[in-house]
């Protein structure tokens, strides 16, 4: 008898053990050490059980996508080891993440088959993918179905609810929805006021917003740093300087801890309303508290002075980072020529390409995408053109920038050529590339000539399936 317990205690640490093992190298994305210990585990006699499996469709829905994990559950049941709710919820929501709609309803119907039980959570999860692809009376529909099976929802499901509604701008919707909750007896979270804040403010009802923060303040809630951030970035946008600037004085006397965002956004704000003085002691402050500045920040910063055309501010913010010891990417660099050339600053934009090609940067797509645009709309088609063939790698953009450029001077014909061109070389295209090259044409008279560029396209994209 004490012989049979100490077995079955040792198989069920050692399955313990085993789960442990899997779940530590699936976290650091090491997939195929995990499949080793898992065979090799099985050859000593330690099996498995729907845990570590679980555990590796999670791993190998995070790193290698859906498919690869729906791939364990045939070995799953090989195994004779039968999926459990979290199994599904697992995949539905890899499934959501891709944005894969007809894969989650597909996968939702699958559970329901096995005749396992949806919980709170699978709901959860279509509800967010239905909304993620503006689908917003279906996800109701979910929502109801969840209500209407007896499932308790739980405040991450309205939560997801008002989200999904503010952010598909359904913000009265959302506002409606929430004091019917109120009504029904729901308890609001700090989270759920700032998913109204955001929402609210993203939709320029600043007043609104003002109020649910008065009524958080009533009912003993304390905002905390993201719901006062996403109020001083609502400030900052609609012209409330100073009253952005009182809330970030607000933060400070409460005692929140800022981070490097947080900063940026009310330096940003100063440089864009001219106030450099106190940009600059925002900036002293920010360092004196310890934060470390990163070149995001910088990105940040250069992003906002070559949008106020301050270039030479940009390029003095480069040699500050640089004397940081901080090595600016080449998102730093591309930033730069995209403001040098929409201020039409060609000619300097060229030397920080060649600047760039020295310093060793492998691929410049993007900004030489830049470069092309900036050529397209001062009407230098030649130019354009050379810099376009001298590339080796090209991408949707690259096409799409010439094709714009060529309509903008009203050359339909030579963009449809290049429409087209791409479409067979493989290349993605945008739909705003398709419509604006017919409608040109269409504008010219040539509808006969819009209406062969429409078949020719669908062949070309029929070939490449």
């Amino acid at each position: 008898m004490i012989n049979k317990f100490l077995i079955k205690s040792f198989d069920y640490l050692s399955t313990k053990s085993l789960n442990i093992c899997v779940a530590s190298l699936c976290r650091v994305r090491r997939l195929n050490e995990a499949e080793a210990v898992l065979i090799d585990a099985i050859r000593v006699g330690v099996l498995p059980d729907v845990i570590t499996y679980n555990t590796l469709i999670n791993g190998y829905c995070r790193f290698l996508g859906i498919d690869a994990g729906c791939s364990v559950l045939g070995r799953m049941r090989e195994a004779g080891i039968w999926p459990n709710v979290i199994t599904y919820n697992t995949l539905l929501y890899a499934a959501s993440r891709y944005r894969l709609l007809s894969r989650s309803l597909d996968l939702f119907e699958e559970m329901l088959q096995a005749g396992i039980c949806p919980d709170v959570w699978s709901y959860n999860t279509l509800i967010h993918c239905f909304f993620k692809l503006g689908k917003s009376d279906e996800a109701y529909r979910v929502f109801k179905d969840l209500v209407l099976r007896n499932i308790s929802p739980s405040p991450a499901t309205f939560n997801t609810m008002l989200n999904g509604l503010c952010k598909n701008g359904y913000i009265d919707n959302a506002l409606m929805f929430f004091r019917n909750l109120q009504r029904n007896g729901f308890v609001p979270e700090v989270v759920t006021y700032n998913i109204l804040i955001d929402g609210l403010c993203k939709s320029k009802r600043w007043r609104t917003a003002k109020r649910l923060l008065k009524e958080m303040e009533e009912l003993g809630y304390y905002p905390n740093a993201i719901t006062y951030t996403t109020a001083m970035k609502c400030c900052f946008k609609s012209g409330r300087l100073e009253e952005g600037l009182h809330i970030f004085s607000e933060m400070k006397a409460l005692g929140y801890t800022f981070d490097a965002f947080s900063y940026c956004t009310v330096i940003g704000a100063l440089l864009k309303a001219g106030r450099t003085m106190e940009a600059h002691e925002c900036m002293e402050c920010m360092l004196r508290s310890g934060i470390e500045i990163d070149i995001v920040f910088y990105n940040n910063l250069i992003n906002l002075y070559c949008k106020e055309g301050k270039f030479e501010e940009a390029f003095h913010l480069i040699e500050q980072a640089e004397n940081y010891g901080l090595k600016c990417d080449q998102y730093t660099h591309t930033i730069l020529i995209d403001g040098l050339c929409k201020s039409f600053n060609l000619e300097v934009a060229q030397k920080h390409l060649k600047y760039m090609s020295r310093a060793g940067f492998d691929s410049n797509v993007v900004a030489l995408n830049c470069f092309i645009n900036g050529l397209c709309r001062l009407g230098q088609f030649d130019y354009a053109m050379q810099v376009f063939q001298s590339m080796k790698n090209k991408d949707g953009f690259t096409y799409s920038c010439l094709v714009h450029g060529l309509c903008r001077f009203g050359k339909f014909h030579a963009a449809a050529e290049l429409l087209l061109s791409s479409i067979r070389g493989g290349m993605k295209f945008l739909p705003s590339d398709k419509r604006v090259v017919i409608s040109g044409l269409r504008s010219q008279g040539g509808f006969k000539d819009a209406k062969k560029l429409k078949s020719k396209i669908k062949m070309a994209e029929l070939l490449q399936y």
